[in-house]
């Protein structure tokens, strides 16, 4: 982050900003990506049925889908820092929970808390490091780059603690994420962050921005392209053993090589992002990730998918992180905008996994996968729009 790097031009109280947003953003990926690596022990050890560990996922979704709503709005009365510190604190509440009940109702809400928490944490650190950073497509790569890292450590840090203490390996893999979530909340009370005053914070809960074209454009992108992320990610290794195409073993290599991709993607474009323009940046990540997902989904040949699956990783690394630079305007003006623009994506990430789940149901597997591509060409139409909508401002 130096050598010039954007992050060499800030004052140090940005520095720290910096620092801290990247920190909180590793440690959200690590909890982000555990969930589904510790549901299994967590159902075992509680004796959890299938459709309470289901509701479980579902109610840290609903958490992480309403923090983008409640983190655009409580800063507006208790400030920005003491917002983000309080928010940072209920998932450090929900893995106690976990650790200590099995009541159903107090670990479903205990879900709810760890998707509040990472919602909040995505909408502050996408919102601050877009302001201190002056929208800068290397710094929000890096930062995504970063979440990454942490949901890659996600299932090590899960194995190593069964490894370490057995039945309860699950639970030092939650006191862990206690810490380390304690640390968050500790390391965010200690930003110098400055609130604009009471006439700035009127004029910044205005919803003008959603009467502008642009917006709606880049939330498309935003929307189609969770489709594909989420459903990709949740059923890539359902789809390739109920298909009977890999063993189970083969097929999670595949989804660890898949974050791989995004990883060496994201940090790909954050150290090259900003040569090229936006808009050719778009337009290369959605086609590329539209056509390697098409080839994933008509090849049964163990090569040619894993080669589709790093080059999905790497295309797919830059769409999120580019068009959130892109609101970059948005969001000075209207810090609501990202609140906003995380919501409208994050649907796109609750109903997508469900809607291949029913076509799957109702006319097989592949089908259900194939609605996916339909959501990829959805976005890059989107990408065409932002390319019009962009000369026509000039």
């Amino acid at each position: 982050m130096k050598n010039g790097s954007f992050y060499s031009k800030l004052s140090p109280d940005n520095q720290y900003i910096v620092k801290i947003a990247y920190y909180a953003f590793a440690v959200n990926g690590l909890f982000g990506m555990i969930m589904g690596s510790l549901l299994p022990y967590i159902s075992d050890a509680y004796n959890l049925s299938d459709t309470v560990s289901g509701s479980l996922l579902s109610s840290h979704y609903i958490g992480n889908l309403l923090a983008s709503f409640i983190a655009g709005v409580l800063p507006l009365y208790m400030g920005r820092k003491r917002a983000i510190v309080f928010l940072t604190s209920f998932v450090t509440a929900g893995f106690l929970l976990m650790i200590f009940t099995g009541n159903p109702f107090l670990l479903l809400l205990s879900f709810f808390f760890t998707g509040l928490t990472r919602g909040s944490i995505s909408n502050f650190n996408n919102s601050i490091i877009n302001e201190v950073s002056n929208s800068s497509p290397a710094a929000m790569s890096f930062l995504h780059s970063i979440f990454a890292i942490g949901a890659l450590l996600a299932p090590y840090l899960v194995m190593g603690s069964v490894k370490l203490a057995g039945e309860n390996g699950w639970r030092l893999a939650g006191a862990i994420i206690v810490a380390l979530t304690a640390l968050s909340v500790y390391f965010f009370s200690q930003m110098k962050l400055k609130d604009g005053p009471v006439q700035q914070k009127k004029k910044v809960a205005s919803y003008h921005f959603m009467k502008q074209k642009e917006f709606w454009i880049l939330s498309g992108i935003l929307f189609f392209y969770l489709c594909g992320e989420s459903t990709i990610n949740g059923w890539l290794v359902k789809y390739f053993v109920d298909s009977g195409i890999l063993t189970i073993g083969y097929s999670q290599f595949l989804a660890s090589l898949l974050w791989i991709g995004m990883l060496v993607g994201r940090l790909t474009v954050a150290a090259q992002g900003q040569r090229y323009s936006r808009t050719n940046q778009l337009y290369l990540f959605a086609f590329t990730t539209t056509l390697l997902f098409i080839v994933l989904l008509s090849s049964r040949n163990s090569l040619v998918i894993t080669f589709a699956i790093l080059g999905l990783g790497l295309s797919m690394a830059g769409i999120y992180p580019t068009t959130i630079a892109a609101t970059g305007g948005f969001i000075k003006d209207y810090p609501m905008a990202m609140g906003v623009i995380l919501v409208l994506g994050n649907i796109g990430s609750i109903v997508m996994p469900t809607i291949t789940g029913a076509l799957s149901d109702r006319f097989g597997i592949f089908y259900g996968m194939a609605v996916i591509a339909v959501a990829l060409v959805l976005m890059i139409l989107c990408v065409f729009l932002y390319q019009r909508d962009q000369k026509q401002t000039v």
